[in-house]
């Protein structure tokens, strides 16, 4: 629904490729339009872990030396990522531990 050919012949590679994923994956029961459960495994699939994939994140953004583990000194270096977090709930799990 977004592209519009506009007497263009040839379609763009993005058009190809959503059109590629709608087939294979977001139309599961093959009507050609997405339902209400579709849009709903879609936006926030079922088998995607948001807090692994948010903590992985931050291990990667912040682990400088890259052994798998984060030190203090790291956590701090990267302070605004952690405080702008969902898996540190912005900040407030920083403030909330014992050592």
């Amino acid at each position: 629904d977004m592209y519009s050919h506009d007497g263009d012949v040839d379609e763009p590679e993005w058009v190809k490729t959503e059109r590629e994923q709608f087939v294979e994956f977001r139309d599961k029961n093959r009507d050609g339009r997405m339902d209400k459960e579709e849009t709903k495994d879609w936006i926030l699939p079922s088998d995607y872990d948001h807090a692994e994939a948010e903590a992985r994140h931050l291990v990667y953004e912040s682990d400088q030396n890259k052994d798998g583990k984060l030190s203090r000194e790291e956590i701090v270096e990267k302070y605004d990522l952690f405080v702008g977090s969902q898996a540190t709930d912005f900040g407030e799990a920083l403030v909330r531990h014992d050592e």
